[in-house]
Protein backbone atom coordinates (compact mmCIF):
# COMPACT_ATOMS: atom_id res chain seq x y z
CA UNK A 1 0.00 0.00 0.00
CA UNK A 2 1.69 3.29 -1.40
CA UNK A 3 -0.26 6.10 -0.25
CA UNK A 4 1.59 9.40 0.06
CA UNK A 5 1.07 12.35 2.14
CA UNK A 6 1.31 15.67 1.49
CA UNK A 7 3.69 16.61 4.45
CA UNK A 8 6.94 15.40 4.30
CA UNK A 9 10.64 16.14 5.44
CA UNK A 10 14.07 15.18 3.45
CA UNK A 11 17.58 17.06 4.31
CA UNK A 12 20.98 16.12 3.29
CA UNK A 13 24.50 17.24 3.46
CA UNK A 14 27.19 16.77 1.16
CA UNK A 15 30.80 17.74 0.88
CA UNK A 16 33.29 18.64 -1.61
CA UNK A 17 37.02 19.56 -1.04
CA UNK A 18 36.08 23.36 -0.68
CA UNK A 19 32.56 22.98 -0.38
CA UNK A 20 29.43 21.91 1.72
CA UNK A 21 26.17 21.99 0.44
CA UNK A 22 22.86 21.51 2.40
CA UNK A 23 19.40 20.58 0.97
CA UNK A 24 16.47 20.70 2.55
CA UNK A 25 12.93 19.80 1.21
CA UNK A 26 9.86 20.28 3.30
CA UNK A 27 5.89 20.09 2.42
CA UNK A 28 2.64 20.67 3.43
CA UNK A 29 -0.74 20.34 2.26
CA UNK A 30 -1.96 22.48 -0.99
CA UNK A 31 -5.00 21.72 -3.40
CA UNK A 32 -2.35 21.90 -5.82
CA UNK A 33 1.00 21.72 -6.28
CA UNK A 34 2.79 24.94 -5.49
CA UNK A 35 7.06 24.87 -5.48
CA UNK A 36 9.30 27.45 -3.83
CA UNK A 37 12.87 27.82 -4.12
CA UNK A 38 15.53 29.17 -2.09
CA UNK A 39 19.07 29.04 -3.94
CA UNK A 40 22.25 30.93 -3.95
CA UNK A 41 23.55 32.25 -6.64
CA UNK A 42 25.75 29.79 -7.90
CA UNK A 43 23.09 26.96 -8.26
CA UNK A 44 20.21 29.66 -9.75
CA UNK A 45 20.38 27.95 -12.86
CA UNK A 46 19.07 24.57 -11.52
CA UNK A 47 15.76 25.75 -11.03
CA UNK A 48 13.97 25.03 -13.94
CA UNK A 49 15.88 21.19 -13.63
CA UNK A 50 14.79 20.92 -9.96
CA UNK A 51 11.20 22.41 -10.49
CA UNK A 52 10.96 19.79 -13.41
CA UNK A 53 11.64 16.93 -11.30
CA UNK A 54 9.64 17.68 -8.51
CA UNK A 55 6.76 18.16 -10.92
CA UNK A 56 7.45 15.04 -12.52
CA UNK A 57 7.19 13.65 -8.96
CA UNK A 58 4.45 15.33 -7.01
CA UNK A 59 1.09 16.67 -7.85
CA UNK A 60 0.36 18.31 -5.05
CA UNK A 61 1.42 19.57 -2.10
CA UNK A 62 3.17 22.85 -1.24
CA UNK A 63 6.76 21.90 -1.37
CA UNK A 64 9.94 24.13 0.00
CA UNK A 65 13.30 23.76 -2.13
CA UNK A 66 16.07 24.93 0.16
CA UNK A 67 19.99 24.53 -0.83
CA UNK A 68 22.74 26.15 1.29
CA UNK A 69 26.36 26.21 0.23
CA UNK A 70 29.44 27.26 3.19
CA UNK A 71 33.25 27.06 3.02
CA UNK A 72 34.63 24.20 4.71
CA UNK A 73 38.13 25.47 5.05
CA UNK A 74 37.74 29.33 5.06
CA UNK A 75 41.27 29.64 5.52
CA UNK A 76 42.88 27.50 3.42
CA UNK A 77 40.44 29.13 0.46
CA UNK A 78 41.14 32.43 1.12
CA UNK A 79 43.23 34.26 -2.45
CA UNK A 80 44.00 37.76 -2.73
CA UNK A 81 43.34 38.66 -6.09
CA UNK A 82 46.91 40.55 -7.67
CA UNK A 83 45.25 42.27 -10.35
CA UNK A 84 42.95 44.28 -7.39
CA UNK A 85 46.25 44.53 -5.23
CA UNK A 86 48.29 45.99 -7.91
CA UNK A 87 45.35 48.44 -9.36
CA UNK A 88 44.99 49.86 -5.60
CA UNK A 89 48.60 50.24 -4.96
CA UNK A 90 49.07 52.26 -8.16
CA UNK A 91 46.05 54.41 -6.78
CA UNK A 92 48.12 54.89 -3.92
CA UNK A 93 50.71 55.88 -5.76
CA UNK A 94 48.93 58.71 -7.66
CA UNK A 95 47.65 59.88 -4.53
CA UNK A 96 51.10 60.17 -2.81
CA UNK A 97 52.48 61.77 -5.64
CA UNK A 98 50.00 64.86 -4.88
CA UNK A 99 50.20 64.41 -0.88
CA UNK A 100 53.67 62.81 0.03
CA UNK A 101 53.03 63.42 3.49
CA UNK A 102 49.76 60.62 3.53
CA UNK A 103 49.76 57.59 5.32
CA UNK A 104 50.33 54.68 3.16
CA UNK A 105 48.10 51.62 2.50
CA UNK A 106 48.91 48.91 5.78
CA UNK A 107 48.27 45.34 4.34
CA UNK A 108 45.18 45.47 6.65
CA UNK A 109 44.04 47.79 4.69
CA UNK A 110 44.38 45.91 1.52
CA UNK A 111 43.03 42.99 2.52
CA UNK A 112 39.82 44.90 3.68
CA UNK A 113 39.23 46.41 0.69
CA UNK A 114 36.42 45.40 -1.65
CA UNK A 115 37.68 42.81 -4.02
CA UNK A 116 41.30 42.16 -2.73
CA UNK A 117 39.89 38.49 -1.50
CA UNK A 118 38.81 36.11 -3.04
CA UNK A 119 37.15 32.93 -2.66
CA UNK A 120 37.93 29.75 -4.49
CA UNK A 121 34.94 27.86 -5.62
CA UNK A 122 34.22 24.49 -7.48
CA UNK A 123 33.87 24.64 -10.78
CA UNK A 124 30.84 24.99 -12.26
CA UNK A 125 29.98 21.93 -13.43
CA UNK A 126 31.50 19.72 -10.76
CA UNK A 127 29.16 22.05 -8.10
CA UNK A 128 26.07 21.23 -10.34
CA UNK A 129 26.44 17.29 -10.68
CA UNK A 130 27.07 17.59 -6.53
CA UNK A 131 23.80 19.56 -6.27
CA UNK A 132 21.96 17.25 -8.00
CA UNK A 133 23.18 13.90 -6.75
CA UNK A 134 22.60 15.56 -3.03
CA UNK A 135 19.21 16.71 -3.90
CA UNK A 136 18.14 13.06 -5.67
CA UNK A 137 19.40 11.93 -2.08
CA UNK A 138 16.94 13.95 -0.34
CA UNK A 139 14.22 13.33 -2.42
CA UNK A 140 14.51 9.43 -1.57
CA UNK A 141 14.56 10.88 2.43
CA UNK A 142 11.87 13.24 1.42
CA UNK A 143 9.88 10.47 -0.42
CA UNK A 144 10.00 8.03 2.18
CA UNK A 145 8.83 10.35 5.19
CA UNK A 146 5.42 10.81 2.79
CA UNK A 147 5.68 7.22 2.43
CA UNK A 148 5.83 6.47 6.10
CA UNK A 149 2.90 8.89 6.89
CA UNK A 150 1.02 7.68 3.73
CA UNK A 151 0.94 4.26 5.41
CA UNK A 152 -0.75 5.43 8.75
CA UNK A 153 -3.12 7.49 6.65
CA UNK A 154 -4.10 4.55 4.55
CA UNK A 155 -4.70 2.44 7.37
CA UNK A 156 -6.69 4.65 9.59
CA UNK A 157 -8.82 4.59 5.86
CA UNK A 158 -9.34 0.52 6.06
CA UNK A 159 -10.11 0.74 9.45
CA UNK A 160 -13.06 3.08 9.04
CA UNK A 161 -14.25 1.14 5.95
CA UNK A 162 -14.03 -2.33 8.22
CA UNK A 163 -16.06 -0.31 11.29
CA UNK A 164 -18.56 1.49 8.29
CA UNK A 165 -19.21 -2.40 6.70
CA UNK A 166 -19.44 -3.69 10.41
CA UNK A 167 -22.36 -1.09 10.55
CA UNK A 168 -24.09 -1.50 7.29
CA UNK A 169 -24.48 -5.20 7.87
CA UNK A 170 -26.90 -4.21 10.97
CA UNK A 171 -28.99 -2.49 9.34
CA UNK A 172 -30.70 -4.80 6.40
CA UNK A 173 -31.52 -7.40 9.25
CA UNK A 174 -34.11 -4.83 11.18
CA UNK A 175 -35.73 -3.57 7.50
CA UNK A 176 -38.48 -7.06 8.04
CA UNK A 177 -39.18 -6.33 11.78
CA UNK A 178 -39.55 -2.22 10.96
CA UNK A 179 -42.09 -3.31 8.20
CA UNK A 180 -43.84 -5.60 10.96
CA UNK A 181 -44.07 -3.60 13.71
CA UNK A 182 -45.40 -0.69 11.79
CA UNK A 183 -48.02 -3.17 10.14
CA UNK A 184 -49.29 -4.32 13.48
CA UNK A 185 -49.34 -0.69 14.76
CA UNK A 186 -51.29 0.52 11.75
CA UNK A 187 -53.40 -2.11 11.95
CA UNK A 188 -54.23 -1.83 15.93
CA UNK A 189 -55.38 1.79 15.05
CA UNK A 190 -57.47 0.92 12.61
CA UNK A 191 -59.08 -1.69 15.26
CA UNK A 192 -59.38 0.74 17.52
CA UNK A 193 -61.12 3.18 15.45
CA UNK A 194 -63.30 -0.07 14.32
CA UNK A 195 -61.79 -0.47 11.13
CA UNK A 196 -61.18 -3.46 9.11
CA UNK A 197 -57.18 -3.88 9.26
CA UNK A 198 -57.35 -5.91 6.07
CA UNK A 199 -58.93 -3.36 3.85
CA UNK A 200 -57.27 -2.07 0.83
CA UNK A 201 -56.59 1.74 2.49
CA UNK A 202 -54.21 -0.97 5.03
CA UNK A 203 -52.28 -2.19 1.95
CA UNK A 204 -52.04 1.38 0.17
CA UNK A 205 -50.39 2.60 3.85
CA UNK A 206 -47.98 -0.67 3.94
CA UNK A 207 -47.05 0.10 0.21
CA UNK A 208 -46.52 3.53 0.51
CA UNK A 209 -44.16 3.06 3.76
CA UNK A 210 -42.29 0.34 2.12
CA UNK A 211 -41.25 2.76 -1.08
CA UNK A 212 -40.49 5.68 1.85
CA UNK A 213 -38.31 3.50 4.05
CA UNK A 214 -36.37 1.20 1.22
CA UNK A 215 -32.56 1.97 1.69
CA UNK A 216 -31.68 -0.66 -0.40
CA UNK A 217 -30.34 1.69 -2.80
CA UNK A 218 -28.50 3.65 -0.01
CA UNK A 219 -26.89 0.67 1.38
CA UNK A 220 -25.44 -1.13 -1.79
CA UNK A 221 -24.31 2.53 -2.95
CA UNK A 222 -22.24 2.81 0.41
CA UNK A 223 -21.01 -0.93 0.07
CA UNK A 224 -19.90 0.00 -3.55
CA UNK A 225 -18.33 3.46 -2.55
CA UNK A 226 -17.23 1.79 0.16
CA UNK A 227 -14.85 -0.89 -2.12
CA UNK A 228 -13.64 1.86 -4.07
CA UNK A 229 -12.12 3.35 -1.25
CA UNK A 230 -10.27 -0.12 -0.31
CA UNK A 231 -9.17 -0.57 -3.95
CA UNK A 232 -7.89 2.72 -4.50
CA UNK A 233 -6.79 2.88 -0.73
CA UNK A 234 -4.55 -0.33 -1.55
CA UNK A 235 -2.79 0.72 -5.30
CA UNK A 236 0.79 -0.51 -4.76
CA UNK A 237 2.82 2.47 -7.09
CA UNK A 238 6.98 1.80 -6.74
CA UNK A 239 7.19 6.12 -5.92
CA UNK A 240 10.53 5.51 -4.03
CA UNK A 241 12.71 4.77 -7.36
CA UNK A 242 15.22 7.33 -8.02
CA UNK A 243 13.70 10.91 -9.04
CA UNK A 244 15.78 11.51 -11.86
CA UNK A 245 13.72 8.14 -13.69
CA UNK A 246 10.57 8.70 -15.67
CA UNK A 247 7.03 9.54 -13.68
CA UNK A 248 5.55 7.70 -11.20
CA UNK A 249 2.70 9.96 -10.61
CA UNK A 250 0.96 9.25 -13.81
CA UNK A 251 -1.81 7.01 -11.92
CA UNK A 252 -3.65 10.39 -10.86
CA UNK A 253 -3.94 12.00 -7.76
CA UNK A 254 -5.61 9.41 -5.24
CA UNK A 255 -5.98 12.21 -3.01
CA UNK A 256 -8.83 13.77 -4.89
CA UNK A 257 -10.44 10.87 -6.21
CA UNK A 258 -10.69 9.88 -2.37
CA UNK A 259 -12.03 12.60 -1.29
CA UNK A 260 -14.79 12.33 -3.86
CA UNK A 261 -15.80 8.76 -2.67
CA UNK A 262 -16.04 10.09 0.76
CA UNK A 263 -18.18 13.34 -0.72
CA UNK A 264 -20.67 10.45 -2.35
CA UNK A 265 -20.52 8.26 1.29
CA UNK A 266 -21.84 11.37 3.03
CA UNK A 267 -24.75 11.58 0.59
CA UNK A 268 -25.81 8.05 0.87
CA UNK A 269 -25.24 8.75 5.01
CA UNK A 270 -27.34 11.51 4.98
CA UNK A 271 -30.47 9.82 2.87
CA UNK A 272 -30.06 6.70 5.35
CA UNK A 273 -30.57 9.18 8.45
CA UNK A 274 -33.54 11.02 6.51
CA UNK A 275 -35.30 7.99 5.82
CA UNK A 276 -34.84 6.15 9.26
CA UNK A 277 -38.09 5.71 11.51
CA UNK A 278 -36.03 3.60 13.72
CA UNK A 279 -33.90 5.01 16.85
CA UNK A 280 -31.57 2.00 16.50
CA UNK A 281 -31.27 3.02 12.33
CA UNK A 282 -30.84 7.13 13.33
CA UNK A 283 -28.07 5.91 15.49
CA UNK A 284 -26.29 3.83 12.86
CA UNK A 285 -26.57 6.37 10.66
CA UNK A 286 -25.11 9.09 12.45
CA UNK A 287 -22.14 6.67 13.36
CA UNK A 288 -21.47 6.39 9.83
CA UNK A 289 -21.34 9.65 9.20
CA UNK A 290 -19.12 10.09 12.14
CA UNK A 291 -16.35 7.75 10.52
CA UNK A 292 -16.74 9.29 7.78
CA UNK A 293 -15.90 13.00 8.46
CA UNK A 294 -12.78 11.28 10.13
CA UNK A 295 -12.06 9.47 6.84
CA UNK A 296 -12.38 12.96 5.15
CA UNK A 297 -10.25 14.97 7.16
CA UNK A 298 -6.97 12.54 7.09
CA UNK A 299 -8.08 12.34 3.39
CA UNK A 300 -6.75 16.24 3.12
CA UNK A 301 -3.13 15.29 3.67
CA UNK A 302 -3.35 12.63 0.85
CA UNK A 303 -1.61 13.84 -2.49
Amino acid sequence: MNIFSMTGFGSIESNTEKLALTVDLRAVNHRFLDMSFKLPDELRQLEPVLRERIARNMKRGKIDCRLQLTQRHAADTLMPDSAQIETLLAAEGAVLAIKPDARSLSVADILRWPGVLTTVQEAPDRLAEVALAAFDTAWREFAASRAREGLKLGTVLLENCTAIENLVARIMPRIPEIHEAYKERLAQRLRDARLDPDEERLKQELALFAVRIDINEEVDRLTAHVAEIRRVTRVDVDDLAPISGQSHVSYGSRGKRLDFLVQELHREANTLGAKSIDTELSQIALEIKVLIEQMREQIQNIE
